[in-house]
C-alpha cells in the first residue's frame, strides 16, 4: 500500500523539541523520497483546527480496510509533539481512523508507556515498516454535569495533581526554563506551593457495583497507564494493554507523612503503603461537591465540583 504522510508539527511542544525533531523527520522523509505534506500548529489549539480541515478533505476510516480509489496513497496522520498536541488530535479525530506518533514534548508519558522514547528517526521507521494499525486502549471521560466526552491517553488528575498542573503552566519562569532544557525544573516551585496550599475534599467513588466514601481525599488520580509528570510511576499496577481504568487516591496528612510518600514515589517503594488507595476496574465513577482543580493529559481546568464516569476505549495507533 502506498501512503502520503501529512505531518502535523507542533514546534513549540517540549520548549522547541517539536521543531527540531519535525525537521530530522522532513530531512528524512526527503531523503527517502516519501510523499508528505507539513502542517505547523500556529497558536494554542491550531492542531484541532487543522485536523477538522483533514477530516473534511482527506483523513479516511480503517475500517477494517480503507475504501482507496485505483493508485490512490492512504492518507496517515502523524503527530509530532508533546502528549498535550497529541490530546488535542484524538479528541477531534473519530476512533477509526489510524493515527502516527512521534514524540517531542517534555513529559512523553504515553510514549514511555508504549516503548516508543527512542530518537524520533527511529520511531519514524518503526512507522514506515507498520503495515497494520494496532488498537491501543485509552480513556474515554465522560463529565454527567455538562453531558460532554472526551478521551485521554495519560491521566485525568483531581486535587493535588492537578493544582500543580495548574500551577506550573502559568508559572512565568517555565519557557524561561524551556530555553535552557531544563522545563521539567518547573514543577519544583510549583510542587512545593501547591503542597502547603492544598486542603482535603471529600470525593465518593463507584467502583463497578461498590461504593466509597472519602471525607479528606487530596490527591485523585486516573490513570491509562502507569506514569504521570514525566516518568513519576505513580500506578505501577496499571497497564495500558488492558481494557480497564486505575485509579490511585491520597488522603490528607501531616506535611512530614506526605514528604515520607513523596520519598517513597521517588524511590519506587509505594507500591505497598497503605497510605496509597488503589482501584481497578472497567468503569470508575467519580464525584465531589468540592470545587477542585482538574487536569486532563497536562491541560488544566478551572476549579469546578465534578461527577466524571471513566472507561477504556480503543483508538487506531500506527507504529
Amino acid at each position: 500500500m502506498e501512503f502520503h504522510y501529512y505531518l502535523l508539527i507542533n514546534p513549540k511542544a517540549g520548549g522547541g523539541k517539536g521543531k527540531k525533531c519535525g525537521e530530522q523527520i522532513i530531512a528524512t522523509m526527503k531523503y527517502k523520497r516519501l510523499a508528505f505534506t507539513v502542517l505547523e500548529t500556529q497558536f494554542p489549539f491550531h492542531e484541532k483546527e487543522l485536523v477538522y480541515k483533514l477530516l473534511a478533505s482527506t483523513l479516511l476510516n480503517w475500517n477494517p480496510k480503507p475504501q482507496l480509489k485505483a493508485k490512490q496513497p492512504f492518507p496517515l496522520l502523524i503527530v509530532i509533539g508533546g502528549d498535550g498536541t497529541l490530546h488535542q488530535v484524538l479528541n477531534s479525530l473519530t476512533a477509526q481512523i489510524p493515527i502516527a506518533y512521534i514524540p517531542a514534548g517534555t513529559g512523553n508519558d504515553f510514549a514511555r508507556s508504549l516503548g516508543l522514547l527512542q530518537p524520533s528517526v527511529k520511531v519514524l521507521e518503526q512507522i514506515l515498516q507498520a503495515t497494520w494499525p494496532r488498537k491501543i486502549n485509552i480513556l474515554k471521560v465522560f463529565e454527567q454535569t455538562s453531558n460532554d466526552s472526551k478521551v485521554c491517553i495519560n491521566n485525568v488528575g483531581i486535587g493535588l495533581d492537578a493544582a500543580i498542573v495548574h500551577a506550573t503552566n502559568h508559572s512565568t519562569t517555565k519557557q524561561r526554563l524551556y530555553k535552557y532544557k531544563a522545563g521539567f525544573l518547573s514543577y519544583i516551585p510549583a510542587v512545593l506551593q501547591t503542597l502547603f496550599k492544598q486542603e482535603d475534599f471529600p470525593v465518593t467513588v463507584k467502583c463497578e457495583d461498590e461504593t466509597y466514601y472519602f471525607k479528606h481525599a487530596f490527591l485523585c488520580t486516573l490513570t491509562n497507564h502507569p506514569y504521570f509528570g514525566g516518568g513519576v510511576n505513580i500506578s505501577p499496577a496499571a497497564d495500558i494493554n488492558e481494557p480497564q481504568v486505575d485509579l490511585t487516591l491520597v488522603e490528607k496528612l501531616s506535611m512530614g507523612k506526605i514528604f515520607y510518600l513523596i520519598l517513597l514515589l521517588a524511590l519506587k517503594k509505594h507500591a505497598h503503603s497503605k497510605h496509597f488507595h488503589r482501584f481497578k476496574a472497567s468503569t470508575i465513577q467519580i464525584n465531589s461537591p468540592s470545587k477542585q482543580f482538574i487536569q486532563q493529559d497536562g491541560e488544566d481546568f478551572a476549579k469546578t465540583p465534578c461527577d466524571f464516569h471513566f472507561s477504556s476505549t480503543k483508538q487506531l495507533f500506527w507504529f
